[in-house]
């Protein structure tokens, strides 16, 4: 049997250091900087990197493959990047990999609040998704006859637990909505408030979210700008992953907006003209795939 107590992170065998938040640290009060967007970046399934205008790095949900060695989501590991703060919204193996980046603070689930530099981080504790009937897998019904993991709240498993992510950056509100379930209790709304970005889990299979269910959760929250995630593409994901891209929702929605690369600026006076706003990065990603699919 696996010895447990022997399991735990990496940062011992990471050669970078402390000095980028030691320096953040020091600028603390000072003068802003001469920009205020922030930098948004797609990795693909639902991780974004988050970079605020003081440099400071987020990255939310690093993907991994499944652990037990079979039916790989992913083509290739995640790629080695260096930030300073990474988070995860739940323990699912498409969202925790928080172990396999660089990352001088890892807040895994948080729940509460984080503050540094210029950025403030709340976690809203609620639930996965356990209805997928409106997928075709329905694989939330095969984990409850398949495994012994309960899924339906309140006495579920902590995997079926999820995190809502707001980071306050920039004078905007962006929610990682990570796989949450589409109808929480009106005490989560309230919670929430009003919200600038949204990253939604949108894709073409309706794995997490169906599309009636993304359209309620847009409309309810009446984002500026909502941003899809956890979708398929064809050289990160694997068929097995059963994940589609999410370009029939996108196209159904006026004024949708595709980006041009893996990387998009939300300008804060652009984002406040906004009104549900699609900005959809489709196949690109803030990483070089070759580069990695050659290593």
């Amino acid at each position: 049997m696996q010895d447990r107590t022997k399991e735990g992170l990496w940062a011992w065998r990471q050669p970078e250091n402390h000095n980028h938040m030691i320096a953040l640290q020091e600028r603390a009060g000072d003068a802003s900087p001469h920009h205020n967007h922030v930098e948004l970046g797609y990795f693909g399934g639902s991780a974004f990197r988050i970079t605020a205008p003081s440099g400071l790095t987020l990255l939310i949900d690093p993907w991994r493959n499944p652990p037990w060695g079979k039916l790989n989501w992913y083509l290739y590991d995640f790629p080695h990047i260096s930030v300073d703060v990474a988070l995860s919204t739940h323990a699912h193996f498409d969202h925790d990999g928080v172990h396999q980046v660089s990352a001088h603070t890892i807040l895994d689930r948080l729940i509460g609040s984080y503050t540094f530099a210029d950025v403030r981080v709340t976690g809203i504790a609620d639930k996965h998704v356990s209805d997928s009937t409106h997928n075709a897998y329905d694989w939330a019904e095969m984990t409850r006859r398949l495994t012994a993991v309960k899924t339906t709240p309140p006495d579920n498993w902590r995997s079926f637990d999820n995190c809502l992510l707001i980071i306050q950056v920039a004078g905007l509100r962006i929610l990682h909505w990570g796989d949450n379930r589409p109808d929480p209790p009106d005490h989560i709304w309230k919670q929430l408030g009003a919200i600038d970005v949204l990253l939604l889990p949108v894709d073409g299979s309706q794995h997490v979210l169906s599309y009636a269910q993304a359209d309620a959760v847009a409309a309810k929250l009446n984002a500026r700008i909502i941003v899809p995630h956890h979708y398929g593409i064809w050289d990160v994901t694997t068929i097995g992953s059963t994940l589609l891209p999410p370009d029939e929702w996108v196209n159904g929605r006026a004024g949708s907006i595709w980006t041009e690369s893996g990387s998009f600026r939300l300008d804060p006076t652009f984002v406040k003209q906004q009104q549900n706003r699609v900005v959809c990065f489709g196949g690109h990603v803030a990483f070089d795939k070759a580069g990695i699919q050659n290593k």
